[in-house]
């Protein structure tokens, strides 16, 4: 994910800056054998530049940009990029689509800064009102947001038609919350009513990438960065992705509302069971027709 992060922020860099990026793209693995001199070298700019690219990408420097590098670079899934082929065996798909998922959760897990976490947490616990906004593929993340989230008591809704969460935008208000999900951040009619959410003073938390429009419209800011390519198969680890993210929220918000929290979880969790007790006991003993 570090390195697809670079990707998808390499346009919002400075001239010397994208030297940098480029030069981290092009060979990672001596990016993190050599020191900040030899980066600089490499890429044909000063050493301050390279502080710059690092801080830009939101590390403290040189030496924290390194160290998630290289732990990115360690922990990487081999052969996770290879694409399926039409004569790969089962076993092939197996390995393939299973490892781009583990790369994905681990790049995910790596790069994942804490403090945005944090923030969109202290946001969600203040809110009146949580909404899940997502079109195509992140309105299944959105509607799976809302399932979690409802089960502890917190009156949320997820809408995936764009008129409907425009009109809902216009009618929040300050203490309202909007969770926006998408994976390219750049939904001409998502980025619209995310505006006139913000203009009637609701937060808005986007689960996105990295400098993209909708990122640059959020209150809060978890980026999900991952590079996208002619690649069909690339959405089904982003959305894998965005499906964590979502737990991590849902978990601490539970979390941070201490035991009635719990209990409103456990209440809920109880009737569900009453639920399939008595189907079970249908199914046991169907009435006679």
């Amino acid at each position: 994910m570090l390195l697809d992060s670079i990707k998808t922020q390499i346009d919002t860099l400075s001239k010397s800056e994208k030297k940098v990026a480029i030069a981290v793209l092009k060979n990672p693995d001596l990016a993190v054998a050599g020191n900040i001199t030899a980066l600089a070298k490499n890429a044909q700019v000063s050493e301050p530049t390279v502080v710059r690219f690092c801080r830009a990408l939101g590390y403290d420097g040189w030496q924290d940009f390194k160290l998630k590098l290289a732990q990115t670079l360690a922990l990487a899934v081999p052969h996770a990029d290879e694409l399926p082929l039409q004569s790969d065996l089962a076993a092939d798909l197996v390995n393939k689509i299973c490892s781009r998922s583990i790369n994905a959760l681990l790049d995910l897990r790596n790069n994942l800064h804490p403090a945005a976490i944090e923030k969109a947490l202290d946001i969600l616990s203040r809110s009146s009102k949580i909404e899940f906004w997502g079109q195509g593929t992140s309105g299944i993340v959105a509607a799976d947001a809302q399932h979690k989230f409802f089960r502890s008591g917190v009156h949320t809704v997820a809408y995936a038609d764009p008129h409907i969460h425009a009109i809902s935008a216009a009618l929040m208000k300050k203490g309202d919350t909007v969770v926006a999900i998408s994976q390219r951040g750049n939904s001409t009619s998502l980025l619209h009513s995310v505006q006139l959410a913000r203009r009637v003073g609701a937060d808005v938390i986007a689960l996105t990438p990295s400098g993209t429009p909708l990122a640059d419209l959020a209150t809060a800011l978890v980026p999900i960065d991952l590079s996208f390519n002619i690649d069909p198969y690339t959405p089904i680890s982003a959305r894998l992705a965005h499906l964590v993210v979502i737990d991590i929220l849902a978990v601490g918000l539970a979390l941070k509302g201490g035991p009635e929290f719990r209990k409103k979880m456990q209440n809920a969790q109880k009737a569900l069971q009453k639920l399939d007790m008595q189907f079970d006991s249908f199914l046991r003993h169907p009435p006679k027709i």
